[in-house]
């Protein structure tokens, strides 16, 4: 089974590497500004003691007030894992940096969050609908569509 990493913890080092990087510390996730997110991701990928090697899974979810991105990171070599969040706060255009580079398994779920929430993941390198035909008007999972 998979432990828990500490949240506290992983907050603590990510601000002692990246300065107002880190908007929240909720008790299950460390929520990270959206322009600092690449570098914390790469941070907790690949320093010592983190090691999350393996991105489980991410999705998206609207507040009506801003999306919310939400990745569950794991380390197989540690055998933890920690939720790691970003927010959008443009509705007209949210874009949050892509980790594909990092987990070559998010080149998928970016493009259905892209497709079904209309969340633009900068940097992906084939950014298109994935369940829906292109002219597709609007985001199905948004609350605010008709």
């Amino acid at each position: 089974m998979t432990t828990v990493f500490n949240v506290e913890y992983a907050a603590k080092k990510i601000i002692e590497a990246f300065p107002d990087s880190v908007a929240v510390v909720v008790k299950v996730a460390v929520v990270v500004n959206s322009n600092s997110l690449y570098q914390v991701a790469e941070f907790l990928k690949d320093t010592s003691g983190f090691e999350f090697d393996y991105l489980n899974n991410l999705t998206a979810v609207d507040y009506i007030d801003y999306f919310e991105v939400v990745y569950n990171l794991n380390s197989l070599e540690h055998n933890h894992s920690l939720v790691l969040k970003t927010r959008c706060y443009d509705r007209n255009r949210p874009v949050v940096p892509s980790v594909i580079s990092l987990w070559r398994a998010a080149d998928y779920q970016e493009r259905e969050i892209y497709d079904l929430m209309g969340i633009t993941f900068e940097g992906h390198p084939n950014l298109k609908r994935l369940l829906l035909w292109e002219g597709f008007m609007g985001h199905p999972l948004r609350r605010d569509y008709l």
